[in-house]
């Protein structure tokens, strides 16, 4: 019997029609015996059985168990699964927009929830005896993955933690960790799928196979790392390389007309878009996977307006995928499900376009879609109605939505700042979605083809077993506050040195202890190999080191001139300037549309006489620039308008007309000439003095230099190593000094040593969780908020939490009113001063307030329309819901920071008042 000794898991076991995994089980008898654990395990092994397991022994023993997830749409999920098996009596939700039974035995929430619960010292944690941890490999991420390390490190030691993460390499050091902090804890690693899953190729109409069918581990569906590549595949990427390299030379003058020959080898013909057809078109690709027999499928297409088109492709492809008993059931669902919302939203939120495609099966997924909406199609794709999603990576965020095929169009995809390739860890999160357990017998992974793919490198994504885990965490000034007022300034610097970050740190130094002792050995025989018979030679490259650096630093200095004379020309441009930009992408005229005035950052939003609506930045204005005439811009402009933009291109290019630019290689002003500053003389006296020294005749001196300069350099980066081995020790307790330090200095913080407490300002902080926490409650110390009305300071509390997917491409920001322009533009400058002390204690947490969702906050505060309200913002309805409710949260804590007074009480206006239409339709499907 496996489960002998261990009754409740035998109970437990007896619930399922399933036998459990051997993984489960151990797991299991474990947290009955008292211990917790971590279990690591692939995508869809059935992980969240042990969590369940929990609750089965909390609800057994009388004791109470907190399920919590990274994301509002898991608490929601997990919480309805649990009440189809508990019933809703035992089974409550917190989630800052639901709170359902919250005093229940069984409750399901956000990990920000129960870290909030702690620092308040909740009731309801009375009777805590376990708290599953879903997602917690989540603790990597950088803007929240701190709140995972506080919870682990602030529970009661009474309490069990079960923690369930995706299969991370470094398992064992986070185990470790947890031991450390939470006392007994077993590891338990699972790295086999209980699905296996075999991964393909798509080239044109055919699935290859991409590792070759000799392997017997690929044969079977589990790689191992290293497997070889299948070579017909290989054969394929060859093909490819030489029809490439055809193609370019038929377009070379010598090779006749362009595209004079369509034929590619081996059936890579080019159509007439130039697209080669082993390049899959979504419809084919649906197609092909539906008459494999390899639906229901995700396609992974890292673009929501990707998601959108492909749906659309479909449909004009007339692909239909449901029987028609299947698309009425799918229409009965939409329809009930979507019955409360506004019949006058529909049309401007795609409901029609939205329930016509998910009646012939075919569905997007993605953050710009209304929460409800995304819903409905997990629902559906979990029922086996809905049957292709075109998704973005986020529906790989725990979301239970496993399928029999996954597929990724593209191996790179933009990451905020770039498009980079995608990793072996993300590549195993998106396939793990692929094979349903109990469903299918096998999973299979899809790659499409894309020119210039290496089946080798694609090989690699997929057998790869190293990705670790690695702590984000650092502690926040409302963190520091809480900390401070619960536990006192010493001991919360002591619990903050038990973080997974610092225990990562710690290890470290091992690693660059043993780098450092490695290059002090290098650097004595650099230094003998540097040995002259004619003098100290390190003296002699050491001087000449110094005229390098001291040159360096005169230019340098320059630099640091001019860009303080090109500030303050940005700073002397007003609206309708016409000005030349010097370089760049956009350089010739353009005229001034917004200044974008900032001390720290001038951003102007120009238009160029090529139509172009831009906003610059600074690297575009080598040198300073001047207003060369005006032109004048219509009140109501909008850089958006294509037609505006035109209107005002023709009029920059009729001042222009007569102005001609600056002929090539004229000097502009402000340049300079040869200089006798004090630098300059030091670097005069040291040239003296190095052509005296005995080893400037020493005719191998540029062989002893070469030795010398390795010595410098292997110097400066054993130092560097020295400086981080000095910097490991107390990492985040430091950090967490200089956070307290600006609390200190801005009043949050009193005292000294032992004696440091909470002011009455730090208890305004301790209720501000937002990003920008320190400018929301020094906007609350000064009354910034204190006289505006309901709309007004939803208005102003959204630069606190609006931040623009890609703020290059933002226009100048719309501001309803002058008062709003006014507090806005007071907490832009409080900001900069915050920044500004930040900088002095070595600290970068607050970002500049974003000003692109205020016109929208404030018109919806209004009772504007959705449709009147999108229009302006340019935001699909998914984003628009989903910051209304951060909005919604920032709200409620400014209500519970601010006191009783008048401020309160216009703060839960603002929430009542946003809560209406699709926003209070989000409801239990909600992202948040």
């Amino acid at each position: 019997m496996r489960t002998k000794g261990h009754p409740v898991v035998k109970d437990f076991e007896a619930l399922y029609d399933f036998p459990l995994d051997d993984f489960q089980l151990r797991a299991c008898r474990e947290i009955e015996d008292g211990r917790g654990v971590l279990v690591a395990a692939p995508t869809g092994s059935g992980k969240t059985i042990v969590g369940e397991f929990a609750i089965h022994l909390a609800l057994a023993t009388g004791r109470k168990c907190f399920y919590t997830t990274p994301i509002k749409a898991l608490s929601n999920q997990k919480y309805h699964d649990l009440v189809a098996r508990y019933g809703p009596d035992d089974v409550g939700l917190l989630t800052g927009d639901n709170v359902v039974n919250s005093e229940a035995p069984v409750v399901v929430m956000t990990t920000e929830v129960l870290r909030n619960m702690l620092y308040a010292g909740s009731r309801t944690l009375v009777g805590l005896g376990f708290v599953v941890m879903d997602e917690v490999h989540y603790l990597a991420d950088r803007s929240r993955g701190a709140v995972w390390e506080e919870v682990i490190i602030h529970l009661p030691e009474s309490v069990t933690v079960v923690s369930l993460s995706a299969t991370v390499s470094n398992a064992e050091e986070f185990g470790e960790w947890l031991a450390t902090v939470r006392g007994e804890t077993t590891t338990i690693v699972e790295e086999r799928r209980p699905v296996p899953l075999f991964q393909h190729v798509m080239v044109g109409k055919r699935l290859h196979d991409l590792f070759a069918s000799s392997d017997v581990d690929a044969a079977s569906g589990f790689v191992r790392e290293g497997a070889p590549v299948n070579g017909e595949l290989m054969r394929v990427a060859r093909d490819d390389w030489a029809s490439t390299r055809l193609m370019r030379d038929r377009r070379s003058p010598r090779g006749g007309k362009p595209g004079a020959s369509k034929a590619g080898p081996k059936g890579g013909r080019n159509v007439g878009n130039g697209r080669r057809v082993w390049i899959p078109s979504r419809p084919d690709v649906v197609d092909r996977l539906d008459r494999e027999g390899l639906l229901p499928a995700i396609v992974f297409v890292f673009s929501r307006v990707g998601c959108d088109a492909a749906v659309q492709q479909c449909l004009n492809a007339g692909v239909r995928l449901t029987t028609p008993e299947e698309r009425d059931t799918i229409h009965d669902y939409v329809t009930a499900a979507c019955h409360d919302l506004p019949d006058e939203d529909r049309h401007v939120l795609g409901y029609h376009d939205f329930l016509d495609a998910l009646t012939r099966g075919v569905a997007a997924h993605h953050a710009g879609m209304l929460p409800a909406f995304k819903h409905v199609v997990e629902e559906l794709f979990l029922r086996g109605l809905c049957k292709v999603v075109f998704a973005t990576e986020t529906l790989a965020l725990g979301i239970n939505m496993p399928a029999r095929t996954v597929v990724i169009e593209k191996l790179t995809k933009w990451n905020g700042e770039a498009h980079a390739d995608i990793t072996p860890g993300e590549y195993t999160q998106l396939t793990g979605r692929a094979g349903r357990r109990g469903l299918d017998v096998e999973g299979h992974g899809v790659v499409l083809w894309q020119p210039g793919m290496n089946p080798g490198e694609v090989a690699g994504l997929a057998s790869t077993r190293t990705y670790p885990l690695r702590s984000s965490f650092r502690p926040s000034y409302n963190m520091a506050v809480n900390l401070v007022h619960t536990y006192g300034r010493e001991t919360s610097r002591e619990l903050l040195e038990q973080s997974f970050a610092q225990f990562q740190a710690d290890k470290a130094v091992v690693g660059l202890a043993r780098q450092l002792r490695k290059a002090e050995d290098a650097l004595q025989g650099y230094a003998e190999a540097a040995t002259c018979d004619l003098g100290d030679f390190m003296e002699y490259a050491g001087m000449r080191r110094q005229i390098s650096d001291l040159e360096k630093g005169a230019s340098k200095a320059k630099r640091a001139d001019r860009r303080d004379e090109v500030i303050e020309s940005l700073r002397q441009l007003k609206r309708g300037d016409v000005i030349e930009v010097p370089t760049g992408k956009f350089a010739g005229y353009a005229v001034v549309v917004d200044p974008g005035w900032e001390e720290v950052n001038p951003r102007p939003y120009v238009v160029t006489a090529d139509r172009q609506a831009r906003r610059l930045a600074l690297i575009d204005f080598p040198v300073p620039v001047a207003s060369l005439a005006q032109v004048r811009i219509p009140k109501s402009f909008n850089g958006r308008n294509p037609q505006m933009r035109r209107d005002l291109a023709q009029a920059l290019r009729s001042r222009t007309h007569d102005l001609a630019p600056p002929p090539p290689g004229k000097r502009r002003p402000g340049r300079g000439g040869p200089s006798d500053s004090p630098v300059d003389r030091e670097i005069a006296e040291l040239r003296e003095r190095l052509k005296a020294h005995p080893c400037h005749a020493c005719p191998d001196r540029e062989d002893h230099d070469r030795w010398a300069q390795r010595y410098f350099k292997l110097e400066r980066d054993a130092t560097a190593l020295r400086r981080r081995v000095e910097n490991r020790t107390n990492t985040v307790a430091r950090q967490f000094d200089r956070v307290c330090d600006v609390l200190t200095a801005l009043g949050y913080l009193d005292g000294r040593g032992r004696d440091v407490r909470v002011t009455e300002q730090g208890r305004h902080l301790m209720r501000l969780y937002s990003e920008l926490d320190l400018v929301a409650a020094e906007a609350l110390r000064q009354g910034l908020w204190d006289d505006l009305t309901v709309s007004e300071l939803a208005a102003v509390l959204s630069v606190l939490v609006f931040e623009a997917r890609r703020p290059d491409d933002a226009g100048p920001p719309r501001l309803p009113g002058v008062k709003v322009r006014e507090v806005v533009g007071q907490m832009v400058r409080l900001w900069a001063q915050l920044d500004a002390l930040e900088r002095e204690h070595h600290l970068d947490y607050l970002r500049q307030p974003d000003q692109g969702f205020a016109w929208a906050a404030y018109r919806w505060a209004e009772g504007d329309e959705l449709d009147e309200v999108l229009e302006v913002v340019d935001l699909a309805a998914g984003d628009f819901v989903r910051w209304m409710k951060q909005l919604l949260d920032l709200a409620g804590q400014v209500a519970d920071a601010a006191g009783d007074g008048p401020l309160r009480d216009t703060a839960r206006q603002v929430v009542k008042v946003l809560r209406r239409g699709v926003v209070a339709y989000s409801g239990l499907g909600d992202e948040g």
